[in-house]
């Protein structure tokens, strides 16, 4: 029997065309919604029972989905709350109406009832995006409810008539539209769930399953066993997150990581978050391997509120530099259906972020201080992680000076102030300024780092996808030091001292050493110096100089220094005038002259890692001739 027929109460002529084109991106969501819906049904009448205001049996207290294919429907249904005839009109048919104030006003005594209510309203009408009817078929809990029936078609019209469901709880029932058959399929829906399902706190069923059960014995006296349907439960409503700590041993937290991502080297190590105020979030955090690799392992922390999946485009809840860790957030202070406005503007979410960043630093420092030696040893997994966190986040990078390690091309690891002692009394320049040499690649500029170790100097490793950023930050940050590439300039230029040799050359003679050395190279990109350095050095190095290079290396990483990144490459070529070949090359005729010059400048070049091609097979060549 019809029992009323009206009008949606909403603000606009047809909210279906705004749902269906611009309140969801994605049109999976109306799953999450309904299901979420009688998640928050189900618990709700959970708290009613313990509050001693349902004194009936709960029964089996668990959400099931069902798709009919032949008719072409999907059904969400829980034991619930379920509603009354008024209950619909106020909560479904109010649009953006929600339960939950009259909820908390009646239980004020739970004092966690917060944490249970659910969103009515707009969740509730996502499920227009996929179908052009939907039915709720409900019976409430209050004592002498009437079943009830709601149906819409997706205009603004609705009938409400009498209920067939003869058990407490709701059914929601959606007549799937010719454009979204796609949720007719069963590994669809199987899907979705395992996505925004999979760690709610009430059992979800989806069809079922087999197992094997014991059945008596056979003839030999051996147990026998058969195959029976048992109800599939797809989720786990008791992730870890939602545990003490004290509660989980290591390898709970490295079953759930394998459970997050199956494919995944084991983490390093975990954070538990855990905090109710002045924000409640709870997760678990765990730091991967990343050695040098910086992009793939972004997206990997995912969201979540009331343990119901949201996403895991996280950027504005987390610190960017976390975005590199692993693992789960839950904070029910965050909506489910969050737009990118309010988590760039939410206070909670600010405080969020800090507290995590804050809560990660102080990991660290308790890992480096209790066991330094195996804090060392996972350095070249999370140093990546401590330098983009000391670059792009100033607090964690005043923490981070207790934990941040430097390593110097013999492996060894210092924090800032104990490197700074390290090499200040070989590597401090004419004007007291402490020089930090360093290496990108240890195998191709080794002769310039053992130039380094004949001179007792320190080369550190600077080899990881951010160090041209790290070390131009550690300039900024640390008084009276530069850093320079061991492959910048000769020795004695890189740290200058007060007592630097000089040559015996006569100007003319430096200034026809220098001809030759042009003539022989005849490239305008080479750039020929007449130097003084030890004897024992080589008689010529080729350096790009530290700005130069920093500013390529800025443009390749997209610093937006094109201008830098469209030059070609220019190089200085040093030639040692101290050098006993130099006194050979001055003292020999022309064609020898350009000989010997030409062979040193190629030396140079394969020093480098710069002589290819046709270049290096000439080189083969003239020093099989020379030989």
């Amino acid at each position: 029997m019809v029992q009323e027929k009206g009008t949606i109460s909403i603000n606009t002529e047809n909210i279906f065309p705004i749902i269906k084109k611009f309140l969801y991106s994605d049109h999976e969501i109306f799953l999450r919604e309904l299901v979420s819906n009688a998640v928050d049904a189900t618990q709700k009448i959970k708290r009613l029972a313990s509050l001693g205001h349902y004194k009936e049996e709960l029964g089996d207290l668990k959400v099931k989905v069902a798709v009919d294919k032949k008719a072409k429907t999907i059904t969400v249904s829980d034991s619930g709350l379920g509603m009354t005839a008024d209950e619909i009109k106020k909560y479904i048919n109010q649009v953006a109406f929600s339960g939950a104030t009259e909820f908390l006003e009646k239980f004020k005594e739970a004092k966690d009832a917060n944490e249970i209510i659910g969103q009515f309203g707009l969740g509730f009408y996502s499920a227009f995006m996929v179908a052009d009817k939907v039915e709720i078929q409900t019976l409430s809990y209050q004592d002498g409810a009437a079943p009830a029936c709601w149906t819409c078609d997706g205009s603004t019209e609705f009938e409400i008539t009498d209920g067939n469901r003869t058990e407490r709880g709701t059914d929601v029932i959606l007549y799937i539209n010719a454009d979204s058959q796609e949720f007719l399929e069963e590994h669809r829906i199987r899907e979705i769930l395992n996505k925004y399902a999979k760690f709610l706190p009430v059992p979800v069923q989806f069809g079922t399953k087999t197992e094997s059960v014991p059945d008596g014995e056979d003839a030999e006296g051996k147990p026998k066993y058969k195959e029976v349907e048992v109800d599939n439960i797809i989720n786990n409503t008791t992730p870890i997150w939602t545990k003490q700590p004290n509660e989980l041993q290591d390898e709970d937290y490295l079953s759930f990581y394998r459970e997050l991502y199956p494919f995944a080297e084991e983490p390093l190590f975990w954070i538990h978050l855990n905090v109710d105020y002045p924000f409640n979030l709870t997760g678990v955090l765990y730091f991967p391997k990343l050695k040098n690799d910086f992009e793939i392992t972004k997206n990997k922390i995912r969201l979540f509120s009331r343990q119901v999946f949201i996403t895991d485009d996280v950027k504005d809840i987390v610190p960017e530099f976390l975005l590199l860790l692993h693992g789960v957030i839950d904070s029910p202070d965050i909506p489910l259906n969050v737009s990118r406005s309010f988590l760039q503007s939410d206070s909670n979410v600010k405080k969020i972020n800090s507290y995590i960043s804050r809560k990660v630093a102080e990991k660290l420092g308790e890992l480096f201080r209790k066991d330094r030696k195996s804090y060392e040893e996972k350095w070249n997994d999370i140093g990546l992680f401590v330098k983009y966190g000391a670059i792009s986040d100033e607090k964690f990078y005043e923490k981070a000076k207790e934990f941040l390690l430097l390593e110097n091309t013999k492996h060894e690891k210092y924090i800032l102030e104990e490197y700074a002692a390290r090499v200040k009394d070989f590597q401090e320049d004419k004007n007291g300024r402490l020089v930090y040499l360093y290496t990108a690649d240890a195998e191709r500029q080794d002769s310039y780092i053992q130039a380094a170790h004949k001179k007792n100097y320190d080369v550190l490793l600077m080899n990881s996808p951010i160090d041209t950023h790290f070390i131009h930050h550690l300039e900024m940050k640390l008084e009276k030091t530069s850093l320079k590439r061991v492959d910048a300039d000769v020795m004695d230029k890189l740290i200058e001292k007060e007592d630097r040799e000089k040559h015996k050359l006569t100007e003319d003679e430096a200034a026809k050493l220098k001809s030759i050395f042009e003539k022989a190279i005849n490239n305008s990109n080479m750039h020929v110096e007449i130097d003084s350095t030890h004897a024992e050095a080589m008689p010529v190095t080729i350096t790009m100089e530290e700005w130069m290079r920093r500013m390529k290396d800025m443009s390749r990483l997209g610093g937006g220094m094109n201008f830098y990144g469209n030059m070609p490459d220019t190089y200085k070529v040093s030639v040692n005038a101290n050098h006993k070949l130099v006194n050979k090359i001055l003292s020999a005729d022309e064609a020898q002259q350009t000989v010997l010059a030409k062979q040193a400048f190629d030396l140079a070049m394969l020093a480098q890692g710069l002589l290819k091609g046709a270049d290096l097979t000439a080189f083969v060549e003239r020093s099989v001739n020379v030989l």
